[in-house]
């Protein structure tokens, strides 16, 4: 339940026990009382100031079951998002620009040209591997040298 201002409405939720009157039952009913957008930047605000990230953690596990080695090793954390960076355009400037338009429909024929004549050059930032992956065929079948950094 939300009340009006858009933040949750606490009185409907069960919670433990907090002593009335504390700075954490203050800051509970303040955060209780946020919109989203707030809260949102309250988080934020949090993260730098005292350098800390609230993303969940999550365990990674062998694929085969099988437990890490013990060793100095550090486990190798694969890379999930990408960079696309056309290289080089090509011989085939006019294909690559066409494939480029393909991938980023807000690009406008002059911002593609542009972006395709200085190579090397960001295309796409921050995409999933599966996305990024699509975009280098696209581009590399188009006639450019892509880079996924």
């Amino acid at each position: 339940m939300t009340n009006l201002k858009g933040g949750v409405d606490m009185a409907d939720k069960k919670t433990t026990p907090i002593k009335s009157g504390t700075k954490t039952d203050d800051l509970i009913k303040a955060v209780g009382q946020m919109t989203v957008l707030e809260l949102s930047d309250f988080v934020k605000a949090l993260e730098e100031k005292f350098g800390v990230s609230a993303q969940a953690m999550v365990a990674s596990i062998p694929a085969n079951g099988a437990a890490q080695p013990a060793g100095d090793q550090e486990p190798v954390e694969e890379q999930t998002v990408f960079n696309v960076v056309i290289a080089n355009s090509g011989a085939n400037k006019i294909s690559v620009i066409k494939a480029l338009r393909e991938l980023v429909p807000t690009l406008g024929l002059k911002e593609a040209k542009d972006l395709v004549d200085a190579a090397p050059k960001e295309v796409m930032t921050q995409v999933n591997k599966k996305t990024a992956e699509e975009a280098k065929e696209k581009l590399t079948t188009a006639g450019a040298t892509v880079e996924l950094k």
